[in-house]
């Protein structure tokens, strides 16, 4: 075997894994180690160096995920081979991006990612959405300024399917387009202010509580809906949760007139809100004459008993907003969602907005209205949801197989993602630093609460959609390993 020194530090605040990978990618950049060299196994290396199998696993497989090494199978592990210019600098380059390169450290990628936000890109029908891009492209209107709600194809889908789907009860002229969900809610902030303009912030003390200055959220709650509110200038007022989501008692003893929630899939907790709960919800914001905004966010996705209609569906006086998007059911990269307006709001958007113009594609929005007229997001939708299925048990499964009575399990009944309880000891800092030395990605959930995280144990954030079945598998076995 060729020399393999690197200067591993255990006492380093830098997993041992990356430590190694990136002394193997100064090796081969450099040439040091040759083009199609075949490395050692992961055994050879890790009694070489004197480290875990896992450990040097890790760095391998960070080096194939960036095309550096292949895999070859019965044979094993080798350089890959590739224009030796591409790691040529210029003379000049250091002084051009010495700047750029101190403020960009190296973004690190694990090979086993449980980020939430990821979706199964595997399955996406790329073809079809070829074809259907293809097409809209041939229509010379396409090449115009789209209508600045959304185009109307689209919004006549989107009012089928939210009725069919989730008893949304609307017109195609109540909803607006918009570029994710955080555009939309700042789109709905400077609304609420042109509709209210006591609620701009400069007053103050009681002036201030009887308008709609006050968002009550969810907390722990979604923390990029908290920061577009704070961002606009509304004081945040975080309501506990229990069993039933949001805590109807102290919501109704709070000074807020509006209030953020996530009724279907309570984002970071699970739980879903009963139906008693959602009528009590909507009587409040007609007895304080204000709004609910429903962000539906993952709603396509129910394991467990039937799905409960939206509260915007059974909201008889116009007070709830509702909210939905793309991005987990298609891709978050399209950066759609849409909003659906109580009339009153619809009034005050279209008449304070005649120079508004929509920021998504209109490109891809014939694309996504084709996508529907043909049928292709039914088709869509029902393949994702026995997918993510067979990964939530898999991952359920594998939780409790390695992990056993060591975690207790959170929100597992929909969406994209789970909590665990973690009951080692350990904070969630170090619980997190283990799993990424076994190439393991977990996130955290303090940042969800806006006052210091009350849970007894470290939660942490499990998200499946991006992981195949056997990753996930392997990811929670390493996980395990780390920390039990």
């Amino acid at each position: 075997m060729f020399e393999i020194t690197p200067n591993l530090n255990p006492n380093d605040q830098t997993p041992l894994y990356i430590q190694l990978y990136q002394y193997l990618l100064i090796e081969i950049e450099t040439g040091r180690i040759p083009q199609g060299t075949r490395l050692p196994s992961i055994r050879k290396l890790a009694d070489h160096l004197g480290i875990g199998k896992n450990t040097v696993d890790a760095a391998y497989q960070q080096l194939i995920a960036e095309g550096f090494i292949l895999s070859k199978p019965k044979s094993g592990l080798y350089v890959a081979e590739f224009d030796e210019q591409f790691f040529t600098p210029s003379q000049d380059s250091g002084s051009q991006f010495s700047c750029l390169e101190a403020a960009q450290p190296l973004a690190i990628t694990y090979p086993f990612d449980f980020r939430h936000g990821h979706i199964d890109k595997d399955h996406f029908p790329v073809t079809i959405w070829g074809k259907l891009t293809n097409q809209v492209l041939y229509d010379q209107a396409i090449f115009s300024y789209g209508d600045r709600q959304g185009e109307p194809e689209l919004r006549v889908e989107l009012a089928k399917y939210l009725y069919q789907s989730r008893g949304v009860s609307c017109l195609p002229e109540q909803i607006i387009i918009g570029g994710g969900i955080q555009q939309l809610l700042s789109l709905l902030c400077f609304i609420i202010k042109l509709e209210n303009p006591e609620c701009d912030g400069k007053k103050s003390g009681q002036q201030q509580l009887n308008h709609y200055g006050n968002v009550a959220v969810e907390n722990p709650g979604y923390d990029g809906a908290r920061e577009v509110f704070r961002q606009h200038g509304f004081s945040i007022i975080p309501i506990e949760l229990n069993t039933g989501g949001i805590d109807l008692k102290k919501l109704a003893k709070s000074n807020a007139r509006i209030v953020y929630v996530t009724p279907s899939h309570q984002f970071p907790m699970g739980m879903i809100m009963p139906i008693a709960n959602r009528m009590k919800l909507i009587q409040w914001a007609n007895r304080v004459d204000g709004y609910i905004i429903e962000d539906d966010y993952d709603s396509e996705f129910r394991y467990k008993g039937k799905p409960i209609p939206a509260l915007q569906g059974i909201d008889s006086f116009g007070k709830v907003i509702y909210l939905g998007t793309f991005s987990k059911a298609l891709l978050p990269s399209i950066r759609l969602a849409y909003m659906v307006l109580p009339e009153q709001l619809l009034k005050s958007f279209q008449t304070h907005f005649q120079s508004y113009e929509q920021p998504v594609s209109k490109i891809l929005q014939k694309t996504v209205a084709l996508f529907m007229q043909e049928g292709y997001w039914q088709k869509h939708l029902r393949r994702m949801r026995h997918i993510y299925q067979k990964k939530h048990e898999t991952l359920h499964q594998s939780i409790r197989k390695f992990m056993g009575e060591q975690v207790k399990i959170i929100g597992e009944e929909s969406g994209l993602h789970l909590l665990i309880e973690v009951k080692n000891g350990d904070n969630e800092e170090t619980l997190i630093e283990k799993a990424k030395f076994s190439g393991v990605k977990i996130y955290p959930t303090a940042k969800y609460w806006m006052s210091q995280n009350q849970a007894k144990d470290p939660l942490l954030l499990v998200g499946f959609g991006g992981l195949s079945e056997a990753e996930i598998t392997e990811g929670i076995r390493r996980l395990s390993e780390s920390w039990f």
